[in-house]
């Protein structure tokens, strides 16, 4: 007998933890740029899964890659070696600055990878005083009690304190800040490319060039947090290719793998080499199944040539957009990087967000004003079309 959706819901407030503001939808299936409800109901996903279903919903080659594998081989110990996870670190390293990866779960479980390997590098090369991290203010690193507080929100660390101490906050985007934060102490700087919970904050290519001679003038390691930026959301593989520059280490997961939990730690050799066996571990990370999901979707990327779509169809996209933000004076700014987009209003939009959700289309939420936008980079104009229409709508009620 199959569930209603209140059925579903009632369940889920019964079992499950209340850590999430769910949206009342009990999403079923889905197909390319389309999920559907239990009720039948189709929606136009520009969330993406939170930036994690780059390739849409059920992409045959991410199937086909998960179906082969599943009748072979899921999970081992990381004491014996797989190929699915050497192949997947080898185009990892081919299409990346980096020459080593570490794979785990989740973005939160990268980034402390990235921290924990930044000290460790840190105190064999530097000495056992020299261990901060700078990060930016208003960033986001995950949800795990170390990445709280690496975060630059303080709203996150409220009730979880004490926090994880030897983290310093500057301005995003403004380098003097962060000369400012840096001491004896600093080992590296670590932030977003661009800040996504954030509110999709860009920094000047300037920033970021001189962020990199920053780093190097003073031995300083540069971190990237790619989870929501890699994998092709900006237009390029990764974010950084944007400003002709390459992170120590960067961090992945979101994308990576189309909807299977995987997390990956890259970085140079120089910085790599600080990690020796027993240093770290993740029992799950790099498992067969998610790295031949990861082979899969990497594949696809550029096969399929979706870097291209995504730049051609951000250009289309931002015109709409920013054609609506004549007609709408509520629209304060269109900002972002390929098809990581927000819309900047002058009011709350979880209303707003509510209208879309009821006329078919999933949007996202962010520091309260503003929408963002992250539709799959198999995106269409046809589908752009579709979002500016269910929006336009939207506007000329609440305006």
């Amino acid at each position: 007998m199959k569930s209603s959706t209140q059925d579903i819901i009632d369940c889920t407030h019964q079992c499950v933890m209340n850590t999430y503001a769910r949206l009342p939808v009990v999403l079923e299936k889905g197909k390319g740029a389309y999920v559907w409800d239990v009720d039948g109901k189709r929606y136009l996903d520009f969330f993406s899964g939170l930036a994690v279903n780059n390739l849409g919903h059920q992409h045959p080659r991410v199937n086909y890659a998960l179906a082969r594998q599943i009748q072979k081989l899921t999970h081992v110990s990381n004491l014996f070696y797989t190929a699915p996870q050497a192949h997947l670190a080898q185009l990892l390293v081919r299409s990346s600055f980096a020459d080593k990866v570490f794979f785990c779960n989740s973005g939160a479980e990268a980034n402390e990878g990235a921290v924990k390997l930044a000290r460790l590098y840190s105190k064999k090369n530097f000495g056992d005083n020299r261990y901060e991290i700078i990060t930016m203010i208003n960033s986001f690193h995950g949800r795990t009690l170390g990445m709280i507080s690496a975060s630059g929100q303080e709203r996150l660390r409220k009730g979880f304190e004490p926090v994880m101490p030897g983290f310093v906050y500057a301005p995003f985007g403004d380098i003097e800040g962060i000369k400012k934060a840096m001491t004896a102490r600093t080992c590296a700087i670590m932030l977003e490319p661009i800040q996504g919970e954030g509110g999709v904050r860009v920094a000047s290519d300037d920033f970021f060039k001189e962020l990199r001679d920053l780093c190097h003038e003073n031995k300083l390691l540069l971190i990237f947090d790619e989870v929501q930026t890699g994998m092709g959301r900006t237009g390029r593989l990764f974010a950084y290719e944007n400003y002709d520059i390459s992170p120590d280490i960067m961090t992945l997961a979101k994308g990576l793998a189309s909807g299977v939990p995987i997390g990956a730690v890259c970085a140079r050799d120089f910085v790599a080499e600080a990690f020796e066996p027993g240093h770290h571990a993740a029992t799950f990370g790099g498992n067969a199944l998610a790295t031949s999901a990861g082979i899969a979707t990497l594949e696809t990327i550029k096969e399929e040539k979706l870097l291209e779509n995504c730049l051609e169809m951000s250009r289309y996209f931002f015109e709409k957009l920013n054609s609506l933000k004549k007609q709408y004076p509520l629209i304060q700014e269109v900002r972002g990087k390929g098809l990581l987009i927000a819309l900047d209003c002058d009011r709350p939009v979880k209303p707003i967000l509510n209208m879309c959700l009821a006329k078919g289309l999933l949007l996202n939420v962010v520091q309260e004003k503003v929408l963002r936008i992250l539709p799959p980079l198999i995106v269409k104009k046809k589908h752009i079309d579709e979002a500016i229409d269910i929006m336009n709508r939207v506007f000329q009620e609440v305006d």
